[in-house]
């Protein structure tokens, strides 16, 4: 059974190239781990690979989820570890890629056992973010639960609501039952390999990538996305760029403005990628080389020595 490759990087660093070069070369199947390429209406915006990228060897996971489905880490997971098997099965290398931390910590680290939620608690709470928004809830978090609502940041609403579901639901908090997690995928079965580019060529290419973007039809695929009129929390909505969009397309920004916040937002998370690597990725290897080249030998020797 051939083991797991696991690629983290930041965005706009390379990594749907890289993977490539390296299922070719070592029989691969690559598995997504991102959080908004599992999204069919975004392939564009949210960089998924080419039709033509994918034609060139297996890819799974990715563009198979509706934007009006409330996906979640532990239902990647699932499916995630359905991929790898079936690679696995077919004696090909399992390459997961993406700059999902949650993701790849999932796989690496487990998931919380926590009961399932009465819908009636999820509905009314999802009620509360429409009326009185993210910022509202995180700070009723940080009274009840402030160990968890520090790590949370203040708008993201999905990790909000179901730190808030799990309290009413359990009476306990999320972090006691992530306490008692195991692994996915069992010690030396697989290697991690974190991507670490340098960050001012990183935040041009970041930039640059979103002109392409546009020019390649994001506009359209986000103007598609609005008129669908869905729940505001959906993870969907949160694409980078996609709100700053939204917003031209209500007359609220020029889309010169609107292209610079989807550039500014999408530079800020690649440093909080940069975070996530450093500070939960330490005994990963990382690779700070840009060049495919480089960087296909260098982890090529990794999966030589498995």
């Amino acid at each position: 059974m051939k083991p797991a490759l696991l690629i983290m990087g930041p965005t706009a660093s390379g990594k749907s190239a890289l993977a490539l070069a390296l299922a070719e070369r070592w029989d691969g199947e690559i598995i997504n781990a991102d959080s908004m390429q599992v999204y069919r209406d975004l392939r564009v915006l949210t960089a998924r690979p080419t039709p033509e990228e994918e034609a060139r060897a297996p890819h799974a996971l990715y563009g198979h989820v509706d934007a009006s489905d409330l996906y979640s880490t532990g239902r990647w997971l699932s499916d995630a570890l359905a991929a790898i098997a079936a690679a696995q099965a077919r004696a090909r290398t399992p390459i997961l890629v993406g700059g999902t931390g949650l993701y790849f910590k999932a796989l690496a680290q487990g998931l919380a056992e926590i009961p399932p939620i009465a819908p009636e608690i999820r509905a009314a709470l999802r009620a509360r973010a429409d009326k009185e928004g993210a910022l509202a809830l995180h700070a009723e978090l940080l009274l009840r639960d402030p160990g968890v609502a520090v790590r949370i940041e203040a708008n993201d609403a999905p990790r909000i609501l179901r730190a808030l579901e799990v309290l009413e639901a359990t009476g306990e908090s999320i972090a006691a039952f992530q306490a008692h997690t195991k692994p996915a995928l069992a010690p030396g079965t697989w290697r991690g390999v974190a991507l670490l580019p340098p960050r001012e060529a990183l935040y041009q290419q970041i930039n640059a990538r979103f002109d392409q973007m546009l020019a390649a039809g994001a506009l359209e695929e986000v103007r598609a996305l609005a008129a669908q009129a869905l729940d505001p929390a959906m993870p969907a909505l949160k694409a980078h760029g996609a709100p700053a969009l939204m917003a031209h397309f209500r007359g609220e920004l020029s889309l010169d403005d609107a292209a610079e916040i989807g550039k500014r937002d999408t530079r800020r998370y690649a440093k909080r990628q940069f975070t996530w690597i450093a500070g939960q990725m330490r005994d990963w290897t990382h690779v700070s080389d840009p060049a495919l080249t480089v960087r296909a030998k260098l982890i090529g020797a990794i999966l030589a020595s498995f």
